[in-house]
């Protein structure tokens, strides 16, 4: 009995050191061009490709799973997943909750759009997605933030008179402002806020953090950071420096 015992006792362990590590990421699939649902109806985006690259270098098997913005954090924290991709900014206010990798994208503006370039901003009602750095600024600035689940709601509330403008990441507002379609325009002065945006995690997994991290450095090294950065981007984005 013993003897079946210890073999039992080493068939299990043999099974478990053979079994790789799975980390479910979780993205949002409705901010484009950092991630978005495709034609298949899958994830996709700059931070879908880019998270792949990393479990790759990292030797870590990864499944996606598609989670609202504002519920992110504390869907992480309760392990419902085990990291975040999902264009979130590197604070210090975050920071308190979970931890965060190296930036996998540098800190880009985030700016003002309206139907109109005289849009009040600072007095009016701003629209921003719940939950986001951008979010956090327009409460403090003195306008009338109103929220929405999703970026393309706050959208439709400048389109449909409920919001003055909107505030966000000025990358993702680009498209809207020179397709010309709605007659959007950029109010005011960019503002860059946070640290860039990175991988969040758990505040315990330190060892999972230091594989990310180790394997966006060798993104950073080899320049396929950049290289990812311009297809989704375009050619004009904000790059990491080469040596």
């Amino acid at each position: 009995m013993k003897k079946l015992l210890i073999a039992a006792t080493a068939l299990a362990l043999t099974s478990g050191m053979g079994m790789a590590q799975t980390v479910r990421i979780a993205s949002e699939g409705a901010y484009a061009p950092y991630n978005l649902i495709n034609d298949k109806g899958e994830l996709d985006g700059y931070e879908i490709e880019l998270g792949n690259e990393m479990c790759k270098r990292a030797e870590l098997t990864c499944t996606w799973v598609k989670n609202d913005f504002d519920a992110m954090i504390p869907n992480l924290v309760s392990s419902n997943f085990d990291a975040i991709m999902a264009g979130m900014s590197i604070t210090d206010e975050r920071k308190k909750a979970i931890q965060f990798t190296q930036n996998y994208l540098p800190a880009t503006p985030s700016a003002y759009m309206a139907l109109s370039a005289d849009a009040d901003v600072k007095g009016g009602i701003v629209a921003a997605q719940t939950g986001t750095i951008q979010s956090g600024y327009v409460a403090q600035s003195g306008a009338t933030l109103v929220e929405f689940g999703t970026f393309d709601e706050a959208t439709a509330a400048v389109r449909n008179g409920e919001a003055d403008a909107i505030f966000a990441d000025k990358e993702y507002l680009v498209p809207l402002v020179n397709e010309g379609s709605d007659g959007f325009a950029w109010v005011g002065e960019d503002v860059v806020l946070g640290d860039g945006i990175g991988m969040g995690l758990r505040q315990s997994d330190t060892e999972l953090k230091d594989k990310f991290d180790a394997a966006i450095a060798s993104m950073k090294a080899d320049g396929s950071i950049n290289t990812l950065i311009e297809k989704w981007f375009g050619p004009e984005a904000q790059k990491f420096p080469t040596n």
